[in-house]
């Protein structure tokens, strides 16, 4: 396998745009070498075979949805109420909105774990730790609620955000932050 790191997330990046707008069958190594402008061939060079990229293009995603420091720490500075609650959801669904690409193509990841079970169970493991480790950081912050409250906003949440990048006239009579404030007054019980 070469060792280019710059290459290799490059041809990440472009998997997931393959995967975002072709689906999981269009996710060929000539696709993403298309996408990526490379050479026919580079994407093999980097990736064994599809369950490899696959499994690439998991962890990519989650680490472009990751939370950026110089949004949550201010934020964190805040009181402990469902308003800091609201705020967090907020950020999660800007960070979707602006990497709807990315989101789409874990969309796309998810549906082909139904027929992949060497996926389903890696990307299981991935939103598992991910989860908990919402449930950590939330119940460490002494955010209110419990373990219930941040699985059941997670859900939520995650549904919302499907309409959101799938059916997005479906929230035409409110905005997608108004929705979010009244998913938290809802599920998260006041301090």
């Amino acid at each position: 396998m070469v060792r280019n790191p710059q290459r290799r997330a490059a041809l990440t990046d472009a998997a997931i745009e393959v995967l975002a707008h072709q689906g999981a069958r269009g996710l060929t190594f000539r696709a993403v070498d298309a996408r990526a402008a490379l050479p026919t061939g580079t994407a093999s060079n980097y990736f064994t075979n599809r369950d490899d990229l696959l499994a690439h293009v998991a962890d990519r995603i989650f680490q472009r949805l990751a939370p950026d420091p110089a949004v949550t720490e201010p934020l964190m500075r805040s009181p402990r109420d469902r308003v800091l609650v609201a705020a967090l959801m907020r950020d999660i669904a800007d960070r979707v909105t602006r990497d709807r690409t990315g989101y789409l193509a874990l969309l796309e990841l998810r549906l082909e774990a139904t027929r992949r079970p060497r996926l389903r169970a890696s990307l299981t493991r991935t939103v598992r730790t991910d989860l908990d480790a919402n449930i950590a950081f939330h119940l460490d912050a002494d955010l209110p609620g419990d373990r219930a409250t941040v699985t059941t906003l997670y859900f939520a949440m995650l549904g919302l955000i499907v309409e959101h990048l799938t059916l997005p006239d479906l929230l035409a009579d409110t905005s997608l932050h108004e929705t979010i404030d009244r998913i938290v007054t809802t599920i998260v019980p006041e301090h």
